[in-house]
C-alpha cells in the first residue's frame, strides 16, 4: 500500500471512529488529531520506527505506521511532532498507589499524586483502598472517594476495592461499582481502619468473588506460629517486643521482618485458593526470593496467582541503608543485594517467570511521621518537629516508630532504566512489566498497557541518555520525603500524553488547561 493510500485509510478510520461523515478537510476540522512520530518507539513488544495517529474525539489511537511520516502528509493544522531520537513508550500503568484521599491529604491527594505520576510518564494509576478516610471497603465509600477524585486528576485513575473482616456483602456492590480489584492485609495494616482478615474472612471474599471478573490481592505477610518477630508491632508503632539491636539500625528492623513472614502469609493464601479456582490471585510488593519457588509450585498445580515487586525492592538494598534513614522503612522491608538480584533474575526469567509487574507502592506520609533525624534529607521541619510529641522527638530514626512505606510514583521508570542499564535490560522488558502486565492486572487491557489501535493515545516521550537528580523540584508528590532524593538516574521523560493530550513537558510544566485524568469506573469485564 502507498503511503498516501495507508494515510487515507487512516483518515477514514478516524473520522469512523468519530462517527463523522463530512468531507476529508472537514472531518478533521470536526475531528482532529494528534500525531507523534519517532524511529524509536515499543510498539507489540519490539522497538521500531512508528507514526502514532490518536483521535482527540474519541483519545483512541486509529492508526500505527511503521515509519517516520512526515508532517506534511498531514492536513494542515495537523498536531504533529517527530520526536526522534527519543523513544515513543506506552504509557505507564502504576498498578499500586496509595494517594490518602479523602481523610489524610495532608499526605498526597488526587491532584499532588497524579501530577507526579504524570511527570514520570505514568498515565493510570490504580489506587489502593486504604489510608484514606474512609477506606474503600463498602459501595458508599467508593462513592465518597469518586467524589473526592472529581476534577483531581492529571492522569486516569482506578480504584481498588479493600477486603476487611465483616465486609464481605459489600465486595460485588464494589465489583458493580468498577473497582479494578480488591485487597486484604493478613498482618496488621498500621491504619485502624483498615484491620487484617483471617483465614475465615479470605474463605468468605474468595467465595464471594469466585466467579466475578476480578483479582484478588493480598499484602503477604503473617506471623509465623513461632517468631521471635516483634510482627505487628512493627507498622503499628507500638514498642518492639524483642529487639535484636538498636532501633535506629536498619538491620534491626529487617531482622523483625524475616522472609517466614512472607513465605507464611502466601503458603496460607495458596491453601484457601481451591475455594475458588477460577479467581485470579495476586501477591503485591513481593520481597522475599523464599516466596518464589512457593509461588511457581502453586501455578505449576494450576492456581492462579502471580505477583508483584516494587522499583525499591530492585534498586535499594539492606546494606547501604544508613542508621536513622527511615525513608528506607516500609514492608515487607527493603533485604539484602543478594535478595535483590534473584529478584531481578526472577523477573527476567525466559520460562515464565512468577513476577509479572513492578509498581511504585507509593505510600508516603507527612515528614514528621517518618521520624528523620535533622541530618536526613526530607526531615521535618522546625515547625513540624516542634508540633510532635516528646516521645516522637526521642524517637528521632527509629525504624520501628516511624511510618512504613516508600514515596517513589513518578520515578520508577528511571529507577528502573538506571539499573536495567547495569544488567543489559531493554525497554522493552520494562514496558512489559510496568505497562502491558500492569493493564492486564487492573482488567484494563482493552485500554491501556501498549501502543496500538484502539487502545488510548498514552504515550511517554522518552530520553534513554539524559541523566537527572532526585531533588525536591524533582519531586513532584506532595511530601518531599524519598529515599531518591540526591541519587542520579539515567532517563529522562520529556512528555507525557493522556487520550492525545499533552499533560506534562519537562521544559513547559502542566497543561494550562488543567486536569482532564478519567476516573476509570466502567465495570472490569477481564
Amino acid at each position: 500500500m502507498s503511503l498516501e493510500s495507508e494515510l487515507s485509510t487512516s483518515l477514514s478510520s478516524t473520522r469512523t471512529v468519530s462517527s463523522t461523515s463530512l468531507s476529508s478537510a472537514s472531518s478533521f476540522e470536526e475531528d482532529p488529531v494528534t500525531v507523534l512520530a519517532s524511529e524509536q518507539a515499543v510498539v507489540s513488544g519490539r522497538l521500531t520506527a512508528a507514526t502514532i495517529v490518536i483521535s482527540l474525539s474519541s483519545g483512541k489511537i486509529t492508526s500505527i505506521h511503521p515509519r517516520v511520516v512526515p508532517g506534511s502528509h498531514f492536513p494542515p493544522g495537523t498536531q504533529y511532532k517527530n520526536y526522534t531520537p527519543n523513544i515513543l513508550l506506552p504509557g505507564l500503568v502504576d498498578a499500586h498507589v496509595h494517594l490518602n484521599e479523602p481523610g489524610r491529604t495532608e499526605w498526597e491527594g488526587f491532584y499532588t499524586g497524579t501530577q507526579a505520576a504524570a511527570f514520570g510518564g505514568v498515565t493510570t494509576v490504580a489506587d489502593m483502598p486504604l489510608n484514606a478516610i474512609p477506606p474503600t471497603t463498602t459501595v458508599a465509600n467508593l462513592r465518597e472517594k469518586v467524589k473526592a477524585a472529581q476534577g483531581k486528576c492529571w492522569v486516569d485513575v482506578g480504584f481498588y476495592g479493600g477486603v476487611i473482616p465483616g465486609n464481605d456483602a459489600e465486595l460485588k456492590g464494589l465489583v458493580r461499582g468498577g473497582v479494578r480489584g480488591f485487597k486484604g492485609f493478613l498482618i496488621d495494616s498500621g491504619v485502624e481502619e483498615f484491620p487484617a482478615v483471617s483465614s475465615n474472612d479470605i474463605a468468605k471474599a474468595m467465595l464471594e468473588l469466585a466467579d466475578e471478573p476480578t483479582t484478588l490481592m493480598f499484602h503477604a505477610e503473617m506471623i509465623p506460629p513461632i517468631s521471635e518477630s516483634v510482627g505487628d508491632g512493627v507498622q503499628q508503632s507500638l514498642p518492639p517486643l524483642a529487639p535484636s539491636g538498636p532501633l535506629d539500625a536498619y538491620s534491626t528492623f529487617l531482622a523483625s521482618r524475616p522472609p517466614s513472614f512472607e513465605t507464611y502469609a502466601i503458603e496460607e493464601i495458596i491453601s484457601l485458593a481451591p475455594l475458588a479456582p477460577k479467581l485470579p490471585l495476586h501477591i503485591v510488593h513481593l520481597s522475599a526470593l523464599e516466596a518464589i519457588p512457593i509461588i511457581r509450585e502453586a501455578r505449576a498445580r494450576g492456581i492462579d496467582i502471580t505477583a508483584e515487586t516494587c522499583f525499591h525492592y530492585l534498586s535499594l538494598a539492606a546494606e547501604a541503608i544508613a542508621n536513622g534513614d527511615t525513608r528506607h522503612k516500609c514492608c515487607p522491608p527493603i533485604r539484602k543485594q543478594t535478595n535483590q538480584d534473584c529478584l531481578w533474575d526472577e523477573l527476567t526469567r525466559l520460562d515464565n517467570s512468577v513476577i509479572k509487574t513492578v509498581v511504585s507502592d507509593h505510600s508516603p506520609c507527612t515528614p514528621d511521621l517518618k521520624l528523620l533525624p535533622p541530618s536526613i534529607a526530607g526531615a521535618a521541619t522546625p515547625e513540624l518537629s516542634s508540633a510532635s510529641s516528646d516521645s516522637k522527638t526521642s524517637s528521632k530514626g527509629d525504624f520501628f516508630a516511624a511510618w512504613g512505606g516508600v514515596s517513589s510514583v513518578g520515578l520508577g521508570l528511571s529507577i528502573l532504566w538506571t539499573e536495567a542499564r547495569k544488567r543489559s535490560i531493554s525497554i522493552t522488558d520494562i514496558i512489559t512489566w510496568c505497562s502491558t502486565n500492569t493493564a492486564k492486572q487492573v482488567g484494563l487491557s482493552e485500554r491501556k498497557g501498549g501502543l496500538a489501535t484502539g487502545l488510548d493515545g498514552d504515550v511517554a516521550v522518552f530520553d534513554p541518555e539524559a541523566e537527572w537528580m532526585v531533588e525536591p523540584n524533582t519531586m513532584l508528590f506532595r511530601n518531599k520525603c524519598s529515599p531518591y532524593q540526591g541519587k542520579k538516574l539515567r532517563g529522562v521523560v520529556k512528555e507525557t500524553w493522556v487520550r492525545g493530550r499533552k499533560v506534562h513537558s519537562r521544559e513547559g510544566g502542566f497543561a494550562a488547561k488543567g486536569p482532564e485524568g478519567e476516573l476509570l469506573l466502567e465495570r472490569r469485564r477481564i
